[in-house]
């Protein structure tokens, strides 16, 4: 089953989601059927991650999951321990911003995507993946050298692309709050090393403190380069 899936493009139906629509004749034909979601592709600063659940089985996920950017992130750090005992198998997989540096943000997402997979405890059959693209293939045309990427082992994988997936598919949302508590904790961490740009309470993203403390010292070493970032003054 390949493609592109739009569900629901007006927005939440009036009647209950079914939270395990695209899981449930995926797992019933046998598939082990895991979601993946990204967090941090638009931040400046701090790692790209991609969560990975995978689940071989129809038991209801725990109560209140959605997309983790409608979540409070109390309600997040709620949810971790369950979402853990529920999936079958979860991982977690990263790149840094050098690493998206070297190769682009396309490359880099895959690389992230497949590093996830490689975390799983069991080997999955059919991804489902958030958003319009594959997450898990990339085209690689150019030579890096030394920062040679890996292979992307996953490239052809059976997978169904959906439209904000994160809150139509049980394993999407999971990966989704997995990922992005993680990453919150890495840039809270990464803010004792690097003070002044505000990363516990912007993770990274462009908010005005952030943008202002780039022009006021310019970039630091987990800042993404290669992007356009303000310019000191």
């Amino acid at each position: 089953m390949l493609g592109v899936v739009r569900h629901y493009p007006e927005g939440v139906p009036s009647v209950p989601l079914d939270l395990f629509a695209y899981e449930r004749p995926l797992i019933e034909g046998g598939a082990v059927v895991v979601g993946l979601d990204e967090v941090g592709r638009g931040a400046l600063a701090g790692p790209l991650t991609v969560g990975a659940v995978a689940v071989n089985h129809l038991r209801p996920a725990p109560a209140g999951l959605t997309d983790s950017k409608l979540l409070t992130p109390a309600r997040r750090e709620r949810l971790v321990g369950p979402l853990k005992e529920w999936a079958t198998s979860w991982a977690l997989g990263s790149v840094s911003s050098h690493e998206i540096d070297e190769w682009g943000l396309r490359l880099a997402l895959a690389v992230a995507a497949t590093r996830a997979l490689d975390g799983l405890d069991v080997t999955a059959t059919h991804a489902l993946i958030d958003g319009s693209f594959n997450l898990l293939r990339a085209p690689i045309n150019v030579a890096f050298g030394s920062a040679q990427p890996p292979l992307l082992t996953y490239a052809a994988l059976d997978h169904t692309t959906v439209i904000k997936g994160d809150q139509f598919c049980a394993t999407i949302g999971a990966a989704s709050i997995l990922a992005k508590v993680a990453r919150d904790h890495v840039m809270v961490e990464l803010d004792t090393q690097y003070h002044g740009y505000g990363w516990v309470h912007n993770k990274g993203y462009g908010a005005p403190d952030h943008l202002a403390a780039l022009r006021e010292r310019g970039p630091s070493q987990e800042h993404r380069l290669s992007w356009r970032l303000p310019k000191p003054t």
